[in-house]
């Protein structure tokens, strides 16, 4: 699979080199800057006020307040036993098998704090905020302390932003490359989102150490700074720590499988793309000012904390964490996060196609659709994850009856795509934009079935991914996660931790 997060790689680089751009502006491009003056701005948007919208106070009817989980697995005929087997092989894998082809897990060894450890996105040759988070919960939803720890230890060793010169201090740099230097010096937060959770849930199932591993401090400390960070300017390059040189992105492809793939089909093709990074000229390193990762007014989280991005993505959306958050955060936040829970649900549904189910990578706060050229943000690979996000929650919290039809409807376009065979990116009316098949997606749309009608449709896509293998090779990173992770969602394993 060509490349499956090159695209968000390349968005998130050029959103924070500092303007928002269509995932396609975002790619290599072969023409000179000079010809592309004005294509592939965003129309200029003001949002709107948040409409009106269901509030759905109380502890709802899900697993919170019941304890049961559904085992979809079981429910199809396949016994707990064998479900932890292939939950068990898959963790093997993904954490401890070849270097070359399986593992994404690597130690590096260690620091005061032990071990060090870093997941990385192999085709692209960096660790991510959204994979070294995605790690922890995994690890400890299996209770594999030596595993978080040394993934937490890295990511604080290296990620997090304690230059006080950074606008973005506080937060955590959301690629780096694996020998713990740069690619980035801001943050996305749907890293942070998955972290504070994970710790939450470390705190509740190991208890509290010391330093670092005091983890409910720690998960306090960053869900504090998401809604709190003060509003900091500066003027790139920044610097991660005080002590580092400062950081100016490459004026071509990071090293990679995917960009060494890209440059033999370059050769192989005449007229091809050259491999230079295309940054138009009104992406030039300018003053950016870095505040909260939500937007208070509307009660969402930001695509990044810079304040002139003005747009959230759909698949940052997680109602099922807020509801935790307004129980177990800092109260003075808990209102806050339990009004965000209520606004993601119905985000879920102003958002995503009427007759698909599928959701935009990228829309406004005010609801309304992001445009290029008068044509929608697509659905694409962050979007993979929206369905996930909201059968989970009403497997969790069931409040909100709406989340079963939101996975009808997608499972029944896909279905009707071919249930082996549908494309990984669609426009949001149904029309493929790709040719690939892929793993992750077919994972999380499996998680859909927490929350679909009980139907052959639903049980099909458990089915599908019973059968399917542990991702291995180049792209196994981000199908690897969703898969592991989709396969503790639908065996009912993945759990709310309580204290």
């Amino acid at each position: 699979m060509f490349a499956a997060r090159a695209y968000r790689f390349a968005l998130l680089m050029v959103t924070l080199w500092w303007s928002p751009l269509s995932l396609d502006q975002a790619q290599v491009s072969p023409a000179p800057v000079a010809a592309q003056p004005t294509e592939g701005r965003p129309e200029p948007h003001v949002n709107g006020p948040l409409g009106e919208f269901p509030r759905m106070p109380g502890d709802g009817e899900g697993a919170y307040k019941t304890h049961r989980y559904h085992d979809l697995f079981a429910e199809a005929g396949h016994p707990p036993g064998e479900s932890r087997a292939k939950i068990d092989k898959a963790f093997a894998q993904l954490f401890h098998g070849d270097g070359q082809e399986e593992r994404l897990y690597f130690e590096t060894g260690a620091n005061e704090n032990g071990p060090l450890a870093y997941i990385t996105d192999w085709a692209n040759n960096d660790a991510r905020t959204e994979g070294m988070s995605y790690g922890m919960m995994i690890a400890v939803q299996l209770n594999k302390k030596r595993e978080f720890d040394a993934i937490w230890n890295w990511a604080h060793t290296y990620m997090l932003i304690t230059d006080p010169g950074n606008p973005s201090v506080g937060y955590f740099a959301w690629s780096m490359n694996t020998d713990g230097t740069p690619r980035s010096t801001g943050a996305a937060p749907d890293g942070e989102e998955y972290f504070v959770m994970a710790l939450y849930f470390a705190a509740h199932r190991w208890g509290n150490g010391e330093g670092i591993y005091n983890y409910q401090a720690e998960a306090e400390k960053i869900l504090h700074g998401m809604r709190h960070h003060p509003v900091l300017n500066g003027t790139p390059p920044f610097r991660i720590h005080p002590n580092d040189p400062p950081f100016t992105p490459p004026t071509g492809p990071w090293p990679s499988p995917n960009n060494r793939n890209r440059a033999k089909a370059a050769a192989a093709s005449p007229g091809a793309a050259s491999g230079a990074i295309f940054r138009p000229p009104w992406n030039a390193p300018r003053a950016q000012a870095i505040g909260p990762m939500v937007d208070e007014d509307h009660y969402m989280i930001r695509f990044v904390p810079n304040l002139d991005v003005n747009f959230t993505d759909a698949s940052y959306h997680l109602p099922a964490f807020y509801e935790l958050w307004a129980r177990w955060g800092p109260a003075e936040d808990r209102t806050f996060w339990a009004t965000a829970a209520d606004v993601s649900r119905d985000l879920f549904n102003k958002v995503t196609g009427p007759e698909t189910g599928l959701s935009p990578d990228r829309d406004y706060f005010d609801e309304t659709q992001i445009t290029r050229n008068a044509t929608p943000t697509p659905f694409g690979y962050d979007s993979w994850r929206s369905v996930s996000n909201w059968a989970v929650d009403y497997s969790w919290w069931r409040k909100d009856a709406r989340e079963i039809e939101l996975s009808n409807r997608l499972q029944r376009f896909l279905e009707s795509q071919g249930i082996s065979k549908f494309a990984d990116r669609y426009t949001l009316d149904g029309k493929p934009l790709s040719t690939r098949h892929s793993t992750g997606m077919l994972a999380t749309t499996a998680v859909g079935s927490l929350a679909a009608t009980q139907s052959a449709t639903a049980k099909a896509f458990v089915e599908e991914l019973w059968n399917t293998p542990v991702p291995s090779g180049e792209q196994r990173y981000y199908d690897g996660m969703l898969y592991l992770m989709s396969m503790m969602h639908c065996s009912g394993t993945f759990r709310i931790l309580e204290p």
